[in-house]
């Protein structure tokens, strides 16, 4: 279904400059050349099924269950854009991707979208050629460590033994941390989260840093997470979201407006429940949302229908929020930064007009 000669020579074309060029190599300023690829929504539409690169292990973000079905926020956004194109949320292929295969899978085009907790930095949009849809998770970097050690602030990690991805943004900025703070430490290096989890419980390590939801989501997998602690600290900003390749503009306005949607949506007053009474309310911006008037989704290659398809099929985003990692789940995350801008937060996105 795949042109699979063309997939593996782009596919090691990447491999050899991300070999020449690591990725940690933030102020490298040879780009990657990539291929232009054109008329990606049509691809995709003959081909009758979306392909989504998602985290191999991340409950709340993106796990996969014994019976093969794929859970979490990251994978319903996945879900939403499958509803806003075919009108169906469960035409996807889904490929567990770490954090090392995750960018020379995207340039390769053996995905359409990468929804995997990646944090938008300048490098990523410029140096790789990729282009971000916007932010799903608004994140932080945190510290991970075991209740009996006794720390209470990462200043107390001086020497410590870290279980750490490489050649991440984490990387990068654990590095700035502990030289601001005259601090050294050994790295103990992980693939992914579900690596450094077994690592940390196993004590190989004295701490796991990664992105907060991720120590979260580390700590409710946790036999006793009463055992683990989060400690105060948060040492970067990590916005997290959902990318494509570059040059494709139909395919990033039918992703980015997904999301959009999705964000929208909750903003309205609009969910998965109540959508069918909603195609009868008053509002101008609810009408074109739901396709009641307007012509959003044929401006966007997609039928009129795609803002309802996506909200009646995987809901608006504050209920995929609350579904996977909110309140009340094992994760038990608040809204905070992810709340709507007029509700506390700063979820703040363009309007439907």
């Amino acid at each position: 279904m795949k042109n699979k000669i063309a997939s593996l020579i782009g596919f090691l074309l990447v491999i050899a400059v991300f070999v020449a060029v690591p990725i940690a190599n933030q102020g490298n300023k040879s780009k990657i050349t990539i291929e232009k690829e054109t008329a990606l929504l049509q691809t995709v539409k003959e081909r009758g099924y979306l392909v989504c690169g998602v985290n191999s292990g991340l409950p709340g973000f993106a796990s996969e269950d014994e019976e093969g079905n794929w859970s979490g926020l990251d994978v319903d956004f996945c879900r939403a854009v499958s509803a806003a194109v075919f009108g169906d949320a469960d035409k996807v292929e889904y490929l567990g991707l770490n954090a090392a295969q995750r960018f020379p899978t995207l340039a390769s085009g053996s995905i359409d979208i990468l929804s995997r907790n990646t944090t938008w930095t300048i490098s990523r949009d410029v140096n790789l050629m990729f282009e971000f849809a916007g932010v799903s998770y608004y994140d932080g970097q945190g510290f991970l460590v075991p209740t009996d050690l006794g720390i209470t602030s990462a200043r107390g990690l001086d020497g410590a033994f870290v279980c750490i991805a490489s050649e991440t943004t984490s990387e990068l900025n654990l590095n700035d941390y502990f030289a601001e703070n005259n601090m050294a430490y050994r790295p103990i290096y992980v693939e992914g989260n579900k690596d450094a989890k077994a690592k940390l419980f196993a004590g190989e390590c004295d701490v796991f840093t990664t992105d907060a939801s991720g120590l979260a989501s580390a700590r409710a997998g946790a036999e006793n997470p009463d055992d683990w602690v989060v400690l105060p600290e948060i040492i970067s900003k990590e916005p997290l979201g959902p990318l494509v390749r570059q040059g494709d503009q139909e395919w990033e306005d039918v992703v980015r407006w997904t999301l959009f949607a999705m964000i929208n949506a909750e903003e309205m007053g609009i969910t998965s429940r109540n959508v069918d009474d909603m195609l009868a309310a008053q509002s101008k911006e609810i009408k074109r949302l739901l396709g009641v008037e307007g012509y959003m989704g044929p401006m966007l290659g997609l039928g009129m229908k795609f803002g309802y398809n996506i909200i009646k099929l995987v809901g608006n985003y504050g209920e995929s929020f609350n579904k996977h990692i909110g309140p009340g789940t094992p994760l038990n995350l608040e809204r905070g930064l992810n709340n709507l801008w007029n509700n506390g937060g700063i979820m703040y996105v363009p309007p439907f007009r």
